[in-house]
């Protein structure tokens, strides 16, 4: 829990490493775009809908009136719920599809399953309900854990509708209430409606040829299958055995899972078309004596800390709380001007941006000598390597996956010439004109973050004021105030990635977010409001507002390797954080809260 040194990095050839790096983006350019992945309904719906955890109980269709409806039962809407209970509001009800709190935690339960960020900074609401993470690097089941303990501390089960699906959203204008249509028949009436499934909601599949030809077993990492692989959390899959099984896919998941599944399959294949960055892990148990020295308000330090070295820069002696591979570039950037005197270059936007950028190429160098000291092919060392900018894809941590690829039962199969696996047989993959026989595929292929909104959600008709179209509404770009609220949408609220403040830790963006819709809920209520929306004229000048202050990172964009974080390489990005107010994240904060001070409710309408 100690400060930080700067982390050694080898020098490097810049230029050169530039013409490497777009090279090896346009190997994995396919002109598709994000059309080369298919969705859950073409065939393969069990792959979302399904719950291998907690099958849904038959029951009778509800009829009820709702005062407010929170859509997901994951970090973002259990914050959401909190606030508004914490706001006065208590007829809250948060509808989910799964058969417990938790979200990305309730259905991501492979082996291996861990955050990939500072567990003190990521888990919320840590002071509020008197819970100190056990690591630094907490695992997939006490997020989970911590879920229901959020639902259990703020009285959230007990109106929960669980094993649930949304499939429409309908404003009723003579009720002036939104009714919402179910998988099991519903007929819901809620005043409010809070969307709040999160980014990480909806899995996707590779679209390759021939996926449903095959013979033998499949299935989604969301869905981990372990009647079938046997094991749990933890690895021991002990029913891979005589199991030759194949994973397509080495991002987050892939990172987490290929060393359990390693360890347990008679023969894995990894097949990979562009490597992750994957420094060590290092995790360590909480340090009691740490925690008795925090101060109320220790977590949003942290966090603020957390975001500084994500998005901005460390002041002169800014300690680095957090301290992993996360904060290396910020952190060795600060070690690099006080060596150098070399402050002056904050001042000049161009200059910084510069030094920056050649922190980011050691550090992504580092990661590169750090494979060929651990991998023992060279060829597989080679293919293992990242070339591309810090932050083109998400960082992985591991001390487990690099080793993986040194077992003799592990062979990793680069498909990145020729863009991904060319076909799926009935008895297994071809990749580079080579067939492989496997009697599993495990898809870790991520989900539905930055591609058409309606795909995303699954939720038709949504349909607000006269009939709008939410996603007509929005087919030119987010149309919003604050991020928050639509135009021709009453009593609607976002959260997530719209066009409002970004940080680093996620969860701190849900809990802003949710304290301005528990503001604005609870007025309306007070004030006797039936129904409030933005005025057009509120809506545009906050678009405009977030067009103003924009910064083009385009460029930037375009020159990664392809992935959900530049819509895999489209010409239109979609960025996965959508259109940020690049102000910041706690220039947001401001602005809300200076628009909250107010108590005029500046730019919305309230109807009697």
């Amino acid at each position: 829990m100690q400060h930080c040194a700067p982390t050694p990095t080898p020098e490097i050839d810049h230029a050169a490493l530039k013409v490497k790096y777009l090279a090896e983006r346009d190997k994995r350019l396919r002109p598709e775009g994000q059309a080369q992945y298919l969705a859950t309904e073409d065939g393969f719906e069990d792959y979302y809908d399904a719950d291998p955890y907690t099958p849904a109980a038959p029951r009778a269709p509800m009829s009820a009136d709702i005062g407010v409806a929170v859509l997901g039962g994951g970090f973002a809407g259990l914050i959401v719920a909190a606030r508004l209970k914490r706001a006065g509001v208590a007829d809250c009800r948060i509808i989910e599809l799964g058969g417990d709190f938790g979200g990305v935690w309730y259905w991501n339960r492979y082996p291996g399953i861990q955050v990939d960020t500072d567990s003190y900074c990521y888990l919320p609401l840590l002071e509020e309900v008197g819970y100190m993470p056990t690591e630094k690097y907490a695992s997939g089941r006490e997020c989970y854990e911590h879920a229901q303990r959020i639902g259990r501390h703020f009285g959230l089960y007990g109106d929960a509708i669980l094993s649930t699906k949304v499939e429409s959203l309908e404003w009723d204008a003579g009720l002036r209430r939104w009714r919402i249509g179910t998988n099991r028949g519903d007929d819901l009436r809620a005043r409010f409606v809070v969307m709040a499934q999160g980014p990480f909601n909806k899995p996707k599949l590779p679209g390759v040829p021939g996926i449903g030809d095959f013979e033998g077993h499949m299935f989604h990492s969301a869905r981990w299958d372990y009647a079938y692989t046997g094991g749990d959390m933890t690895g021991g899959m002990d029913r891979l055995a005589d199991k030759r099984v194949a994973i397509i896919g080495t991002g987050a998941t892939g990172i987490g899972v290929i060393p359990h599944l390693a360890r347990a399959a008679r023969h894995l294949y990894v097949f990979q078309r562009t490597p992750s960055y994957i420094d060590r892990r290092g995790n360590s148990r909480t340090d009691p004596d740490w925690v008795r020295t925090l101060k109320p308000g220790w977590q949003k330090e942290r966090q603020r800390n957390f975001h500084t070295a994500a998005f901005e820069a460390f002041a002169p002696g800014q300690p680095d709380l957090v301290c992993d591979g996360w904060t290396e570039v910020s952190r060795n950037l600060q070690a690099h001007l006080d060596a150098t005197d070399g402050w002056a270059a904050m001042a000049d936007p161009k200059k910084f941006m510069e030094l920056r950028e050649i922190q980011d190429y050691r550090a992504m160098q580092r990661q590169r000598d750090r494979i060929d000291a651990i991998v023992e092919d060279p060829v597989t060392a080679e293919a293992l390597k990242p070339y591309y900018r810090f932050l083109c894809k998400r960082p992985g941590f591991s001390d487990d996956y690099l080793p993986a690829f040194n077992r003799p039962n592990v062979t990793l199969v680069d498909v990145s010439g020729t863009k991904g696996v060319e076909r799926i047989t009935a008895k297994g993959l071809i990749a580079r004109g080579d067939e492989h026989e496997v009697d599993c595929i495990v898809f870790a292929s991520g989900f539905e973050i930055t591609t058409d909104l309606d795909r995303r959600l699954g939720i038709a008709p949504f349909t607000g004021r006269d009939g709008l179209s939410l996603y007509d509404h929005w087919a030119g770009g987010y149309r919003t105030l604050h991020g928050l609220t639509s135009h021709g949408f009453p009593n609607l609220f976002w959260t997530g990635f719209i066009q409002g403040g970004v940080t680093a830790s996620t969860t701190a963006m849900f809990e802003q977010q949710a304290a301005h819709i528990a503001y604005i809920v609870s007025e309306a209520r007070t004030r006797g409001a039936t129904a409030v929306e933005p005025t057009a004229e509120a809506q545009e000048g906050w678009c405009q507002t977030v067009r103003e202050t924009a910064v083009d990172n385009t460029a930037f964009q375009r020159e990664c390797t392809p992935g959900y974080y530049n819509s895999e390489g489209e010409q239109r990005i979609r960025s996965h954080l959508g259109e940020p107010y690049w102000p910041g994240f706690y220039a947001m904060e401001d602005v809300l809260q200076a628009w909250r001070d107010t108590g005029d409710l500046e730019g919305l309408v309230l109807d009697a």
